[in-house]
């Protein structure tokens, strides 16, 4: 009876209490089309023993990023994480800590927050940072929600190159808000087309460098586009490693900045969890989601660490929250804190360095391929090819000689078949490139 504690007469007593005849009554909203008629194919029963095995020859059939040559990136990069960061947050005081309700007794907490933000809004040339988000994606929409607020105004416009997966959250959060949202067609070129359709009514453009190309865009043209007609430049990033080889976004202008900080302490993780990261300029502070950990002193002069801003719903009421996300990626904060404490910001330039070089090596051993053709001509340590054969049937055939070897663009958006989008870090060495040519010569010979 331990995963199954409720019997026959438990179930029915619990359905003449809701007032239904059977549990099928419960799912009479849902369209038969979406349901299931009987079981799904199965095994109705089997024993811890069983299903511990079946798990275990499931994982079986992934494999780690470290297992051979890889290349993929497209929002989610790997890079080496010092055996120090898993050490520390394995810690019962960061393991097993949650969201400070209570700050007076959560001082190691707010203190490790108070060092992320601090760290967060030097990364990104602004002025305040809030103590985490989910992931970039989420950041990016709640970016939208925070300009329409302050501006006042319903209409936004993401730019081309905005990672897809971005563009595709953030549509979803403001058409339940009624906010028009134009989204420019992804393409590896700098098109400033949306610059043209700026106007009074606008709240915010949303622009990413590098963007899901690869490609390092100036934002400062868009930062002054914007500004012109009164709206907010909110600049988006999915790497936040390349802020130690080019200017941040605060520097050119931006408003808000939001992005993706997996790449600094967290592992691929399979997808997640990742820690979404949001800075914005002082003046908007009020208007931005999640909480802002503070410094102060205490009645006898002691340093101490508060919660200075709580705009959560669970914190105050919900009509005047300014976001429903109700937690943050604490432990995956205090990892990108640990990382970038022990980089430094020496040792964070040394990082961009490598990984650029690495990206410019990779380029031109590959682009020197008959029939390859390199589409970006800045980018950091990520950047786009165009095959001559479509980039999916590529990649697989790659995989055949044990080489991930990048990501086709076609799985993130239409019309770009023959793209190829690949990511060089640190972690890939000499003979690793070397692999990947002979992989890729082959798949298209």
């Amino acid at each position: 009876m331990r995963y199954l504690p409720l019997n026959t007469n438990d179930r029915n007593a619990m359905l003449d209490v809701v007032g239904v005849r059977s549990i099928d009554d419960l799912f009479l909203d849902v369209p038969k089309s979406a349901r299931i008629d009987g079981l799904i194919d199965l095994p109705t029963h089997q024993t811890e023993a069983q299903v511990d095995a079946a798990m275990t020859a499931l994982a079986g059939k992934n494999r780690a990023a470290g297992a051979g040559p890889f290349f993929i990136g497209g929002g989610a990069y790997r890079h080496h994480i010092p055996s120090s960061v898993d050490h520390l947050i394995q810690r019962s005081e960061f393991l097993t800590a949650y969201t400070p309700y209570q700050p007076e007794i959560s001082q190691g907490t707010l203190q490790v927050l108070f060092e992320f933000q601090t760290q967060v809004a030097m990364l990104t040339g602004m002025e305040v940072a809030n103590a985490s988000m989910y992931d970039g994606s989420t950041a990016c929409g709640e970016a939208v929600l925070m300009a329409c607020r302050a501006k006042r105004r319903k209409k936004a416009y993401i730019a081309s190159g905005v990672h897809p997966h971005y563009s595709a959250t953030t549509k979803n959060v403001c058409k339940f808000l009624d906010i028009t949202l134009d989204i420019a067609p992804s393409a590896p070129s700098r098109d400033s087309a949306v610059l043209e359709n700026l106007d009074k009514d606008t709240a915010a453009i949303v622009v990413q460098s590098p963007n899901v190309f690869g490609e390092i865009v100036d934002l400062t043209p868009y930062a002054e586009a914007a500004h012109a007609v009164g709206a907010l430049l909110i600049a988006v990033f999915t790497e936040p490693v390349a802020f130690g080889a080019i200017k941040s976004p605060g520097e050119m202008g931006a408003d808000i900045v939001v992005g993706e900080g997996q790449s600094i302490g967290v592992g691929l993780n399979y997808g997640g969890p990742y820690v979404g990261l949001f800075a914005c300029r002082q003046k908007l502070v009020r208007q931005m989601p999640g909480r802002v950990c503070g410094e102060t002193i205490d009645a006898e002069g002691n340093r101490g660490y508060v919660l200075t801003l709580s705009t959560r719903e669970q914190h105050i009421r919900r009509e005047k929250a300014t976001s429903n996300i109700c937690t943050n990626s604490g432990l995956c904060t205090v990892a990108f804190s640990i990382h970038m404490s022990l980089l430094g910001e020496a040792g964070l330039r040394i990082l961009a360095q490598i990984n650029h070089e690495k990206a410019c090596q990779l380029a031109d051993m590959l682009s020197a391929i008959d029939g390859v053709e390199l589409v970006t001509d800045t980018f950091f340590n990520e950047f786009t090819l165009r095959l001559p054969k479509p980039a999916h049937e590529v990649v697989e055939a790659m995989v055949g000689n044990n080489v991930l070897g990048g990501l086709a663009a076609s799985r993130l958006m239409k019309g770009q078949d023959d793209l190829l989008i690949v990511a060089a870090t640190e972690t890939n060495c000499d003979e690793d490139m070397n692999a990947f040519v002979s992989a890729l010569t082959e798949a298209l010979s």
